[in-house]
């Protein structure tokens, strides 16, 4: 890992530029970070220990720029920073103001114009100690340099591969893969988290979805219930009319019987 004297001037946040106006590839390089932010800030919304990232200047050295990746992950950091005069946001990520936390994760998504994703930015996030290190190729630009989805993790300084999909990251607590789903009314392959069973985290819109298919069953069941209270209390009334039809039967019977001399509780009680 690149080291600096502790002694010498370190500029802040605010000195630093916040920006190299590199715009990204294209609108998959823009959403698939956001997806993955979206998702985390439902399943961490209670941590607040944590920050994702998404095209963000990450200064390590205060003699070197920043590199910027299209996402990385950050634990054991405060979610909201303030900055001087009450201000809310990181402009970018100083090391030296994060406590010299390293991010976790990086994520590079791979674009139509390659940037050294499956080689020099390996060594580069492996040098700068970032333990696990993603390259996501969704549309398949670069087949002949990698697979469309690798996950790295760094041992002994050099990343090693690792196996499956989704791939369980334990020093996260979380697992990312591919998988094919919907996000903006968008259908294709998405890069997800997905918890210890590699069951996938639903999306904003999923979780949303599914809030308002289980409202509309609640509904439903209401109305089932209110129903069947409504069936049931037209069964009671039902059950009194007959009775009451009964009891006037009745009354008119022993009426009858008393007109031709007869007294009725004779054959009540008989």
């Amino acid at each position: 890992m690149l080291k600096y004297d502790p002694l010498q001037y370190l500029p802040t946040s605010e000195e630093l530029p916040s920006s190299d106006n590199t715009p990204v590839d294209n609108e998959l390089q823009d959403l698939i970070p956001h997806l993955l932010k979206g998702i985390l800030s439902l399943i961490w919304q209670q941590r607040y220990d944590w920050f994702f990232g998404i095209d963000m200047g990450y200064y390590y050295h205060p003699n070197q720029s920043a590199i910027v990746p299209d996402a990385f992950l950050s634990l054991g950091v405060d979610r909201r920073k303030i900055r001087p005069k009450g201000r809310q946001g990181r402009l970018s990520y100083v090391l030296w103001e994060e406590n010299n936390t390293v991010p976790i994760l990086a994520i590079e998504n791979v674009s139509q114009t390659y940037n050294g994703e499956y080689d020099q930015k390996k060594l580069d996030y492996a040098e700068l100690g970032f333990l696990y290190y993603v390259i996501y190729d969704g549309d398949s630009y670069y087949p002949r340099k990698g697979e469309p989805f690798e996950v790295h993790r760094l041992v002994d300084g050099v990343y090693v591969r690792q196996s499956g999909n989704p791939v369980w990251m334990p020093e996260i607590g979380l697992g990312i893969g591919t998988e094919l789903g919907t996000y903006q009314d968008w259908s294709r392959e998405w890069l997800y988290w997905y918890d210890l069973h590699g069951k996938r985290y639903p999306s904003p819109e999923e979780r949303t979805e599914q809030a308002e298919l289980e409202a509309a069953q609640e509904r439903q069941r209401a109305i089932q219930a209110e129903l069947e209270a409504s069936q049931e209390r037209q069964r009671a009334i039902q059950a009194e009319q007959r009775a009451a039809e009964a009891e006037q039967n009745l009354d008119a019977l022993k009426a009858q019987l008393k007109q031709l001399g007869m007294n009725p509780e004779d054959f009540m009680n008989g």
